[in-house]
C-alpha cells in the first residue's frame, strides 16, 4: 500500500491549508490523444489565460492577493533564492502578455486548472515514486534534479518539500519539479494534486478538483481512482493498493 501523507511540519506551518489530490489510471499518452480533443484542451488552455486576468488587479504581481498570500507562505520555510509559487510563476506571464503555451495534452490541463483557478496544480508520475510521498520539512541533503537541468541539487535544511524514498518529487513546495517522477508523453498513471493555503477558497479548490477530474476523463481517457482533500484531520490518502 502507497500512501500520501502531509506530515506534521507542514500542519504546523500550514494548520488551515487544504491539498487536493487526484489519481488517475490507464492516462492516454500525447500520441494517443485524438487531433480534436488536443485542440480542445489547447482551446482551454488559452481560455484560462485569459480567465487568469480577472485576478491580476495590479500590474505588480505580489499585490495580486492570490500571489500575495502564497508569497507570505513561502517566508515561512527556507527556499532557494529567487524561489516562487508555481501560479505566480504563470500570471507573471499573463501579466506580461506572454500567455502559458501548449505543450503536451495532460500539461495543459494542468495548466489550465491552475490559471482558471489561481490556485498551483501539478502532476507526476505515480509508477515513478519509492515509497511513499510525504509533504513536510526536511532535514535538508535529498537527491534532486529539476527538470532541465544536468547536475543535482540537494534540497535545503528546513526547506518544505515533496519527497519520497529515493529524494525530492517537487522542491520548495510547489516551486519546481523533479525530473525522476515528472509526468512524461508516455505517463499512464498520475498523481495530480491542487494545493490551497487560504481557507476562504476552500470551496474554489472543490470545484477545480471537480472539472480536473473531469478533464481527465474526457480528455485522456483515465479512470479517476481518488479524488479528496487533505486536511489536518485527515493528514494521509492511499493512492495506490
Amino acid at each position: 500500500m502507497q500512501k500520501f501523507i502531509a506530515e506534521d511540519s507542514f500542519w504546523e506551518l500550514f494548520p488551515h491549508a487544504a491539498v487536493g489530490i487526484i489519481v488517475v489510471r490507464g492516462m492516454k499518452g500525447a500520441a494517443e490523444v485524438s487531433a480534436e480533443d488536443a485542440a480542445a484542451v489547447a482551446k482551454l488552455l488559452r481560455e484560462a489565460n485569459e480567465r487568469a486576468n480577472s485576478y491580476l488587479t495590479s500590474t505588480t504581481i505580489s499585490e495580486n492577493e492570490v500571489v500575495r498570500v502564497w508569497r507570505e507562505a513561502y517566508q515561512k520555510f527556507k527556499t532557494k533564492k529567487g524561489a516562487r509559487c508555481s501560479i505566480e510563476n504563470l500570471l507573471k506571464r499573463v501579466l506580461k502578455d506572454n500567455p502559458v503555451r501548449s505543450i503536451t495534452p495532460s500539461v495543459d490541463i494542468y495548466n489550465a486548472i491552475s490559471l482558471k483557478y489561481a490556485l498551483p496544480v501539478g502532476g507526476e508520475d505515480i509508477d515513478a515514486f519509492a515509497g511513499d510521498l510525504r509533504l513536510g520539512i526536511t532535514e535538508g541533503g535529498d537527491a534532486f534534479r529539476a527538470l532541465g537541468e544536468d547536475k543535482d541539487d540537494p534540497t535545503l535544511p528546513g526547506e518544505l518539500c515533496y519527497r519520497d524514498d529515493e529524494g525530492a518529487v517537487c522542491r520548495c513546495f510547489n516551486w519546481r519539479d523533479g525530473q525522476r517522477t515528472a509526468l512524461k508523453d508516455d505517463s499512464e498513471n498520475a498523481f495530480l494534486i491542487v494545493e490551497c493555503v487560504d481557507p476562504a477558497r476552500t470551496c474554489e479548490l472543490d470545484g477545480a478538483l471537480d472539472e480536473f477530474a473531469d478533464l481527465m476523463k474526457r480528455y485522456l481517457g483515465a479512470e479517476v481512482i481518488a479524488r479528496a482533500v487533505v486536511d489536518r484531520a485527515h493528514p494521509e490518502l492511499v493512492i495506490a493498493e
